[in-house]
């Protein structure tokens, strides 16, 4: 019976973290029980309890709880705990199960991706690629997914330090022309590499955004161009979409 009592505290707790979290400049003690169906002695005693812990703290002038910076302390050593390539990888396997392609995931750094995963799926495909080389964005479907949601001055600045070189007749090399391709991926939510990068190679990406919105890396899938058709193509921007939500999610992008 004490342990019962015990949970159902700690449920009441909890319920009271999330109404008190709903509501910007605080709630008092009779508008959370009058929610929550239980007494105001009750409510007042848990939440003493939570303040003196540092979960909830009470504004002095209006006596009103809001949430405490405890959870600011959590919240960053959680953040900090996150690892990429942890949280990719389920997601990542999904894809490479489903697609039988190369999958890959990049981090942005210094006006390049960087590999730092890479799926090779069941079907034969010799691709460049590997996991810690560096590549351009230009010309990668996982590169252009991320400048397209990069700010216009961080792009010019890449640009104008790399260039735009052709690696195969398919590269943009026109800077007008590259930026009407980066408008157009920034709307459609996901980048092509048409065989810009290297013959007979297609790519689709998708960006990933970290908590607080910022792009930081890419997913993609990559197959021959005898298999990564038009049709196929559009069967997988939703999935690859998808995956690229749930990954960012995961690392605590919250899409407003």
């Amino acid at each position: 019976m004490e342990r019962e009592n015990m949970v159902k505290s700690v449920s009441r707790a909890l319920d009271i973290i999330s109404i008190v979290s709903m509501k910007k400049g605080g709630l008092g003690v009779t508008e959370i029980a009058n929610q929550m169906d239980i007494n105001k002695s009750s409510v007042h005693r848990i939440l003493s309890t939570l303040t003196e812990y540092g979960y909830i703290e009470q504004d002095i002038e209006t006596g009103r709880y809001k949430l405490g910076y405890k959870f600011l302390e959590i919240s960053s050593k959680l953040l900090d705990s996150i690892d990429l390539r942890t949280e990719a990888r389920p997601f990542l396997q999904v894809l490479e199960t489903v697609t039988n392609e190369v999958i890959h995931l990049v981090v942005y750094d210094q006006g390049e991706v960087v590999y730092i995963e890479k799926l090779e799926g069941n079907e034969t495909l010799r691709m460049h690629s590997r996991v810690g080389k560096r590549a351009p964005m230009h010309c990668t479907s996982v590169g252009k997914a991320i400048l397209a949601h990069l700010p216009t001055n961080v792009v010019l600045e890449i640009i104008n330090r790399k260039g735009l070189p052709a690696h195969t007749n398919h590269t943009f090399t026109d800077k007008e022309e590259f930026f009407q391709e980066l408008a157009k991926i920034k709307e459609n939510g996901y980048a092509l590499d048409l065989e810009e990068n290297e013959y007979g190679i297609i790519c689709i990406a998708v960006p990933i955004y970290d908590h607080l919105g910022r792009v930081v890396a890419a997913v993609s899938i990559s197959g021959p161009s005898i298999r990564m058709i038009p049709n196929r193509l559009d069967e997988l921007k939703d999935r690859l979409i998808e995956i690229g939500r749930k990954i960012s999610e995961r690392l605590g992008y919250v899409n407003r």
